[in-house]
């Protein structure tokens, strides 16, 4: 199978182009270039220069010899445009993909994707699905990701500084966290076994909470690790963080995001299939050393993360 890979230099799209190639596959990698893409055009991926995140390259020709897509749109934590992106992207991709050869596309998309209606982050995800669903001849496979286990790197300095972890996630509320390797062996499995529905979901995660995962984090460092939650309904919390660390249209998004989860209006099935990486096993591997560093490095400059996260 010939599969054009969207973001094929990032940190999934590099770990699924290499296991489709181990696979036999070819693929078109989609990257604005480097050395990341000519690695992988080294292990025998096919060059495409250009991006559906900036509209950079001849991208109606992305997909005109494929018979099948991985479609990704990249995060801008740092944008202000928080919601004009996805929309913009989806677009991008519906024009090129719509007189195409591509019969799969299997799309990674985000837990809420579902949902409709103001869910901070996860409401990019319901606009970008509600788009690619036009795509009237191309089955469609939604991989609605949870948190991604190695976004839990933000909170390496509090741990390393204040042994806390400080968000909005409501202690008792479990939500879905999953390993960016499996996410990138997961959809390779999607391209072996194509499926003949012409729309599916597949979601992606293990439940914890956020003080279960402090706990996981204490017991690999041999010392306790508290989770502090952040009320946002506070006005002191919300002037600090106006002040100090962010715009209002960021407290506004960042605040509708944690209400989607903490009033149950995004949430997972627990029909799910299993994931290879626990967090258990992230966290000894992959967090720990980058604490371990972080102790070393000396203080950071202070982050609404390090702020909310002590004691």
């Amino acid at each position: 199978m010939r599969i054009a890979v969207v973001g094929a230099t990032g940190r999934i799209g590099a770990k699924l182009t290499e296991n489709l190639l181990a696979k036999g596959h070819s693929v078109k990698a989609l990257s604005r270039g480097g050395p990341a893409l000519d690695a992988l055009v080294a292990k025998g991926a096919d060059p495409f220069l250009g991006s559906f995140d900036t509209g950079d390259g001849e991208l109606d020709r992305f997909f005109e010899d494929a018979d099948a897509a991985f479609l990704l749109v990249k995060t801008l934590w740092a944008a202000e445009d928080f919601h004009g992106h996805y929309p913009t992207v989806a677009l991008r991709f519906f024009d090129a993909l719509r007189d195409s050869p591509v019969k799969l596309a299997v799309s990674l998309t985000g837990m809420g994707s579902e949902v409709s209606g103001n869910t901070g982050h996860f409401q990019g995800f319901h606009i970008l699905d509600q788009i690619l669903n036009r795509l009237r001849d191309i089955n469609l496979v939604h991989l609605q990701g949870g948190w991604f286990m190695e976004d839990l790197s933000r909170w390496v300095d509090s741990i390393a500084q204040h042994n806390g972890i400080g968000w909005s996630l409501d202690p008792n509320v479990k939500a879905p966290w999953v390993a960016i390797q499996d996410i990138a062996d997961f959809a390779a499995k999607e391209f072996d076994t194509p499926t003949d529905r012409h729309r599916s979901v597949k979601q992606l995660g293990i439940d914890y909470t956020m003080p279960e995962i402090a706990a996981i984090v204490g017991r690999a460092l041999g010392r306790e690790v508290d989770y502090r939650f952040v009320d946002t309904s506070n006005r002191e919390v919300e002037t600090v963080f106006r002040e100090r660390f962010g715009t209002l249209d960021r407290w506004v998004y960042d605040k509708n995001t944690s209400a989607a989860l903490n009033d149950g209006r995004v949430k997972f099935r627990d029909d799910r299939p299993a994931m290879r990486t626990t967090m258990e096993e992230f966290v000894n591997d992959t967090l720990r050393p980058l604490i371990e560093k972080a102790r070393t490095d000396g203080v950071k400059p202070e982050t609404f993360l390090t702020w909310s996260s002590q004691g």
